[in-house]
């Protein structure tokens, strides 16, 4: 029987997983949002405008390069890398704000907030905001402008505000925290820009589709460069999870192709500095969703750490848990000092100098590649560019 992947729900649940745990004063603009989003997926004006910004801003569609001298270190199957790190603004992450932003502009809102962690959906968001001359105030946490200060500068240069969060851990937790109260307070004439596949629906939907254009050009691209093979393999990693999202999503069907999101194990599993809410969450209620989540037996959000600023959060999108419950995804788990060597080997052997969150994609390769077979294809989604992780990279691999 061929499977078919129907979710969300008409209610924005993935199985279990998902909803719409939010105050009152916000049930209205997620309504607003949800009736502009469907109106517009269906208008071919807005298809034209988003195509059209993809392909002449953004840099759509993306390469699929394949990884000779990578493949040949290895010695098994061949690896493909999906290019989302030559997207402008170096990352993943514009594909949704495009997106998004036009969305806040049929609905009217003059005035854009966003959260950011890694800084890279904060530099998004500041960048469709700087093309549209709409206001932008982009919430990160102290600890993350610290690591990310590049990011922090080229916000600042594109003309939002940066504001830094104090509370908590803060990280990217803390910096949503503060974006959703500030959201509250201002529903009247703010959209909130939410970078990743979490939060209440319509949220989650949205962003993955948005994201999915990646997923939909890899399937094409892969064809032609083999022939009209499928991947064996596809490999993202999964912190909020919206760049595997976007690659899994149009292979969700065809289950010959295997998916595998890594998330981030930090100074181990078996410590409590780590990332990876799919192999150690359990099922909670956290920024307005339910899915799964690192917390105590009490339900108190736990604190969490990684090297890699986009990954360090306690949650994760609710489609991503709805995937693992039903085992069409495999999640695994790369360290902090794992993903710091894969990045310096891509960059060693292919030029590529990935994200911190990308490496710990990169990183599972150790573990996936002794196991196939070198007729089989192995594709890497490349969320982002290593440059805003220079510091931490020459500090900790202490090059």
């Amino acid at each position: 029987m061929k499977f078919i992947y129907r979710w969300p729900s008409t209610e924005g649940k993935f199985g279990n997983f998902g909803g719409k745990y939010v105050p009152e004063t916000l049930i209205s603009a997620l309504a607003d949002l949800e009736n502009t989003y469907r109106t517009a997926i269906k208008d071919p004006s807005f298809k034209k405008e988003l195509s059209f910004l993809q392909r002449t801003y953004n840099g759509r569609p993306t390469p699929l390069t394949f990884a000779q001298r990578l493949t040949k270190y290895y010695g098994r199957a061949r690896i493909y890398l999906k290019r989302e790190d030559l997207c402008h603004t170096g990352a993943h992450k514009l594909n949704n704000a495009l997106g998004q932003i036009l969305l806040a502009k049929r609905i009217g809102k003059k005035r854009i907030i966003a959260e950011t962690g890694a800084g890279q959906h904060g530099v998004a968001t500041a960048t469709v905001c700087a093309c549209l001359g709409l206001r932008c105030m982009v919430y990160m946490g102290e600890v993350d402008m610290e690591r990310q200060k590049p990011n922090v500068f080229r916000m600042q240069i594109l003309g939002a505000k940066v504001r830094p969060v104090t509370s908590g851990t803060r990280t990217l937790k803390d910096a949503t925290n503060e974006a959703i109260r500030d959201w509250v307070t201002h529903v009247r004439d703010t959209y909130y820009l939410i970078g990743s596949v979490v939060g209440p629906h319509p949220y989650p939907l949205i962003v993955r589709n948005f994201q999915a254009v990646i997923g939909r050009e890899t399937k094409i691209q892969i064809k032609q460069a083999t022939g009209g093979h499928m991947p064996d393999y596809i490999v993202a990693c999964v912190g909020g999870g919206s760049n595997a999202a976007g690659i899994f999503y149009p292979f969700i069907n065809d289950q010959m192709v295997n998916l595998i999101g890594v998330e981030a194990a930090g100074e181990g599993l078996n410590t409590s500095r780590h990332c990876a809410t799919l192999l150690k969450g359990t099922p909670g209620i956290f920024q307005g969703m339910k899915s799964y989540l690192l917390q105590s037996k009490e339900g108190q959000v736990a604190e969490v750490h990684s090297i890699s600023a986009g990954l360090d959060y306690p949650g994760v999108g609710p489609e991503h848990s709805l995937l693992k419950d039903i085992r069409r995804v495999k999640y695994a788990a790369s360290s902090d000092k794992q993903a710091l060597a894969a990045a310096i080997l891509l960059a060693r052997y292919e030029g590529i100098l990935p994200a911190l969150e990308t490496a710990h994609a990169l990183a599972y390769l150790e573990r996936l590649m002794p196991d196939t077979s070198r007729n089989e294809i192995v594709i890497v989604n490349i969320s982002g560019r290593g440059d805003k992780d220079l510091n931490t990279i020459i500090q900790e691999a202490k090059i």
